[in-house]
């Protein structure tokens, strides 16, 4: 060795960065399955949030959530990215939430409810409240609870498309336009919708309202 030349230091290897979102897409619609399992793990909590507040059940909604990705996983060849992957995992994980729920509710002898999509958007306040979102003075957290049943048992009358929007905008904080896209209709359908579901709660929760 050299006289003042210090010994060479061997550098750790660099951590990668984790690949960008895009790549991992196209790499999945190659057929590599460890890229769709870093998707998973980018979105699975999200995908599981969403359903969850859509069924209220863990179990149910972990149960949905694989249906989802195994949904996204056939048909990622089809993704065009027009919209984000996760707008695209929205619309499939919206699609089998409401699968669900037709089959538990049977919708049409159960509920009674009817889409009514004719409501115009000058109708619909976009900052209307759905339903109460702090129990009325609660005195204990049994009160909290009872009035937890009432508002889920409000929910569990609207028609899967309904509470797919009320999901989708109260519970998960989209925009009017990332509905529209999870649900593939248009925002003025999205914002009538809301309207109907945000009124049929209201009615049925009357009471809650009026000691708020």
């Amino acid at each position: 060795m050299k006289a003042g030349h210090p010994p060479s230091k061997q550098m750790p290897p660099e951590e990668l960065p984790p690949a960008p979102e895009a790549t991992l897409v196209r790499k999945s619609q190659q057929g590599d399955t460890g890229a769709f399992g870093e998707l998973v793990a980018l979105h699975q909590h999200k995908v599981f949030a969403t359903l969850y507040n859509a069924t209220r059940n863990e179990q149910d909604a972990w149960d949905l959530a694989q249906e989802t990705f195994l949904k996204a996983w056939r048909n990622i060849g089809r993704f065009q990215g027009q919209s984000s992957f996760s707008t695209w995992l929205y619309r499939i994980s919206t699609n089998v939430s409401i699968d669900w729920l037709r089959r538990r509710a049977n919708r049409a002898s159960q509920t009674g409810v009817e889409l009514d999509d004719s409501v115009t958007p000058r109708q619909i306040a976009p900052g209307a409240v759905t339903a109460p979102r702090e129990a009325p003075s609660p005195q204990s957290g049994v009160e909290g609870a009872e009035i937890g049943e009432r508002i889920e048992e409000a929910l569990s009358r609207l028609s899967p498309e309904h509470r797919a929007v009320i999901t989708l905008r109260e519970l998960d904080g989209l925009s009017y336009e990332e509905i529209a896209d999870a649900c593939g209709c248009s925002v003025g359908t999205v914002m009538s919708r809301l309207f109907y579901a945000r009124k049929k709660l209201q009615t049925t929760l009357r009471d809650l309202y009026e000691t708020l």
